[in-house]
């Protein structure tokens, strides 16, 4: 751990950077902003000329690697950088200039123990992509077939650790100030940043990500993740099929190649809720730049290096949120959140469906081309602070994903409406999922599991309580007061020269009893 006044250090250097960028004014002007943040602000910009419109996508761009994976994550997080912030920071594209092929060659080389020739007949100098963890070339193994490598820059873990460690005890001193800032829970969010970088900093972790996403969506027609040559993958190295496509992001491409706008974005909102609630485990970067549209149509992700999860029982409350607002059964909606304890309890789950109201029945029936994406995160949250909701950081991946499927969705095809989308293929879930023959499948498979941990509990119960032996049970012996325990009787010096002989009796008796026993 570095020492305060390096972390006093950095930040200060950092809050510089933000200042020249604008970024510090709304920290500075917000309500809910601690005064000793506050000061920090004032300090930092001293001496700046910043512009009228904060660049955030900017200043964390100039700052650095991590500090690009942290706007990312902030972007996932309206309720603490607002929404002005949230569009700037989802313009944040992770590119930055590529290490040289040198650097690469001897990194390839040394993570193998192998000249690169060993390993590809061809591989590309140029980098097809580079960006702040690692960069990708073009490659043909020497068994004959196009794949992407990617690597690891050098030195990216040490440099992302030392930025980490400022995160960390920033956010322990900012959740420390109370107030606004304690709910929030900034911490939580560094941790999920924390977890989410190490998965990055270690490609067999992305491999093995794309390995089972794959198997989740074999049955999924129409979406595909690349192969992973194993042979070629390591911690610093990943080698994967090449993806022969179009950018999703370049729609007059894919209309001149004859593809259906409309069906490719309904294709990706299912494919995206297939991985969320039907498989709980799904791609969580699925920005413009990590699809692609294939010759056949098909729609081909990679970058697997941020994942999400999310359990059976989270899952069933989501899909029940999202039936519940996309047919307005607002009541229900709210007793979930009050089942997943969400709200605390000393609210009223009538109050709370009324609020649920307020924000979702301005949306419904509308495509997201007449939505006002800011008016409904206000609304939400504000009944988060109304409520006094804190923050759920496992879902915190889920709401960026979602954010970004639906601009995607929406840029294929502007009449898209998401609610109309999403709600047959979760009823279908629901029924599947929580109808009678469900909730009678579960229950046996629940009881079977507990029938059959039945076995082992009775074995652990003798364990502690062993079945008696083959000699007969002691008798019962008489209480007998002790001199020192009485109230009356001889004093404590006669009790102790009393307990001294009777000390003694046991010893000789002992002795005895071996020479004689």
């Amino acid at each position: 751990m570095a020492r305060p006044a390096t972390h006093i250090r950095r930040l200060l250097g950092w809050g510089r950077v933000l200042a020249r960028h604008g970024a510090l004014r709304p920290l500075e002007q917000s309500p809910n902003t601690p005064p000793q943040v506050r000061r920090l602000c004032r300090i930092a910009r001293f001496g700046t000329i910043q512009p009228k419109d904060p660049d955030y996508a900017g200043a964390f761009r100039a700052i650095g690697p991590a500090a690009i994976k942290l706007g990312q994550t902030l972007a996932t997080r309206p309720d603490i950088v607002g929404e002005d912030a949230v569009h700037n920071l989802l313009t944040l594209q992770d590119q930055l200039p590529p290490v040289s092929f040198d650097a690469i060659r001897h990194e390839i080389e040394s993570t193998f123990g192998k000249p690169v020739d060993a390993l590809f007949s061809e591989i590309d100098p140029e980098p097809v992509g580079a960006a702040s963890i690692a960069q990708v070339h073009r490659a043909v193994t020497t068994d004959g077939r196009k794949v992407a490598v990617k690597v690891l820059r050098p030195g990216i873990r040490e440099k992302f650790a030392r930025d980490i460690d400022t995160y960390e005890w920033a956010a322990a001193h900012l959740e420390a100030f109370g107030g606004e800032a304690s709910r929030l829970r900034p911490r939580l969010t560094i941790a999920n940043f924390k977890r989410w970088t190490l998965r990055e900093l270690d490609l067999r972790r992305e491999a093995a990500s794309a390995s089972e996403l794959s198997e989740g969506m074999s049955a999924f027609e129409g979406y595909r993740i690349p192969s992973i040559d194993w042979d070629r993958t390591n911690g610093k190295v990943m080698t994967l099929d090449w993806i022969d496509g179009i950018k999703i992001s370049k729609t007059d491409e894919i209309v001149a190649a004859g593809h259906d706008r409309k069906e490719l974005a309904s294709r990706l909102v299912l494919a995206f809720l297939t991985q969320a609630i039907s498989g709980g485990y799904f791609h969580a970067d699925m920005h413009q730049g990590n699809l692609f549209v294939e010759p056949d149509g098909t729609i081909a992700a990679i970058d697997f290096g941020i994942m999400g999860r999310i359990d059976r029982r989270a899952r069933q409350w989501l899909a029940e949120i999202l039936y519940g607002l996309t047919t307005g059964n607002y009541r229900r909606v709210a007793e979930i959140h009050f089942e997943a304890q969400y709200v605390p309890s000393y609210h009223s789950v009538d109050e709370f469906a009324t609020a649920l109201r307020a924000v979702g029945e301005p949306m419904r029936g509308k495509p997201v081309s007449e939505l006002s994406v800011g008016q409904m995160l206000d609304g939400l949250f504000a009944i988060t602070r109304d409520f006094d909701m804190q923050t759920q950081p496992h879902l915190l991946l889920l709401q960026k994903t979602m954010v970004m499927v639906e601009g995607i969705a929406t840029q294929l095809d502007p009449e898209i409406n998401m609610w109309d989308t999403a709600a047959p293929f979760v009823r279908n879930w629901i029924r599947d999922e929580l109808g009678p023959e469900a909730a009678i499948a579960q229950r046996i498979k629940d009881d079977t599991e507990t029938l059959m941990r039945l076995p082992a509990l009775v074995r652990r119960v003798e364990e502690m309580f062993p079945a008696k032996g083959g000699a007969p049970e002691p008798p019962p012996l008489p209480k007998i007061e002790l001199m020192w325990e009485g109230g009356k009787g001889i004093g404590a010096p006669m009790g102790y020269v009393f307990a001294a002989l009777a000390g003694a009796a046991v010893v000789v008796f002992s002795v005895l009893a071996g020479l004689f026993g």
